[in-house]
């Protein structure tokens, strides 16, 4: 599927600053891939988010209320925009609970949250991994120490 337009639910932009240099740099080391198509790719498998709400046993209402509320995030991807979000954000029918205190972390940051979801799905080598997974598997406090490290 190719990922041709993207509008942010909930999410604060914050062109400069920690996040746009960190951006710049894993651009500039061949880390990520270029614009929405590049974190499609990245990112691997989308949910709608009636099929996020039907694996989480909740009413669509309920889900776009823990979005507003950052305990995960979407973007409307593709086209026509279909507001998706990343299926690794759900293991075992229930939301990642370390996900909406690092999205916290990310956003004091300055990530928007398209930045934020690239971040979360780029390979750290200090980790080692990509936080997600680190978060996947309950290693929540590295992952959040480098988070907040992004906003000095």
């Amino acid at each position: 599927m190719t990922v041709e337009n993207t509008e942010h639910l909930g999410s604060t932009d914050n062109a400069g600053g920690a996040a746009s240099q960190a951006r710049d740099a894993a651009q500039a080391a061949g880390q990520t891939g270029s614009g929405i198509a590049g974190l499609h790719a990245l990112v691997g498998e989308w949910l709608t988010l009636p099929d996020a709400a039907e694996q989480l046993d909740v009413g669509i209402s309920k889900l776009r209320r823990l979005v507003e509320e950052r305990h995960l995030l979407a973007l409307r991807v593709g086209e026509p925009p279909v507001l998706r979000t990343p299926a690794a954000f759900i293991k075992d029918g229930s939301l990642i609970s370390s996900l909406r205190g690092t999205v916290i972390v990310l956003q004091d940051a300055g990530y928007s949250d398209e930045e934020a979801i690239e971040w979360l799905f780029t390979p750290d080598e200090s980790l080692p991994g990509r936080p997600i997974d680190q978060l996947r598997e309950g290693r929540k406090a590295e992952v959040r120490r480098r988070a907040q490290a992004l906003g000095f």
